[in-house]
């Protein structure tokens, strides 16, 4: 069974503990520990957007955020005046806390999105994808589209994952093969210099009719044929056997009074 649930992550830079902020905020005393209750801090609000609060309409006390992050109250009072002091957190009208930097760290995926996503770079690391495939969100926003948007893009992707390597596999030359390249109006017919050149021959004025009619059904039905070259050829065999006359069946009736 898919997998379809929102997973949220942390995405911290390499340089994250070399901030000014960061920096101050560990040569403090206890320094090393706000530093952990900050990161913990910004885990607890990844699924609210930076927003420190249990529900809509429960934002977290100090005495919470204690209990969920292990601490004592009292630290953790010193270490949220400190946080706003620098600027890592600001109260909400509503009494709840946001985690300030929060748009820059957050990140969401699902297990589906990501494996999709990694095939995807596979491709793109290879030139297997055209220009066109590319992200449709900026890469600095990738991983935080909004999630309808984000599973639009991804069933796009699929798509245009699957397209890829359907061509990609049809195109692979197997041992004792010659090359084949691609035809039609999709890129997605293969054929050899001698397969094209007796369905020319075979199909005067025909050919390229037939070759794009295949490349058209391929493209919107998604359907395999191991020979395209033998697939035109039956196609083109069944439009000539629809227009032979039918034979008539002998009638063999006879009237009374006649002779068989």
């Amino acid at each position: 069974m898919a997998d379809n649930r929102k997973y949220y992550y942390l995405k911290l830079k390499e340089s994250y503990f070399d901030e000014d902020a960061i920096v101050l905020l560990e040569s403090m005393q206890d320094g090393v520990l706000y530093s952990n209750i900050l990161l913990k801090l910004y885990l607890k609000s990844l699924k609210n957007g930076g927003k420190l609060q249990l529900d809509e309409n429960i934002p977290y006390t100090a005495q919470m955020i204690a209990t969920i992050t292990r601490q004592q109250v009292g630290t953790v009072e010193r270490a949220l005046q400190i946080f706003m002091k620098l600027g890592l957190v600001e109260p909400l009208q509503n009494g709840a806390l946001y985690m300030s930097n929060i748009e820059l760290l957050i990140g969401q995926s699902s297990t589906e999105g990501e494996r999709k996503r990694r095939a995807r770079r596979a491709l793109q690391e290879q030139a297997a994808l055209p220009e066109a495939v590319a992200d449709k969100c900026p890469p600095y926003a990738a991983d935080i589209c909004p999630p309808e948007r984000e599973l639009e893009l991804e069933i796009e992707k699929e798509k245009e994952i699957e397209i890829e390597l359907e061509i990609k596999r049809e195109g692979e030359i197997k041992p004792g093969q010659t090359t084949r390249a691609p035809f039609g109006r999709y890129k997605n017919v293969f054929l050899s210099e001698k397969e094209l050149a007796e369905l020319q021959t075979e199909l005067p004025g025909k050919w390229e009719y037939y070759i794009d009619r295949l490349s058209g059904y391929i493209a919107s039905s998604g359907k395999k044929y191991k020979n395209h070259a033998a697939t035109i050829r039956r196609w083109a065999a069944d439009d000539e056997a629809k227009k032979a006359p039918k034979q008539k069946i002998p009638d063999y009736s006879y009237r009374e009074g006649e002779s068989l």
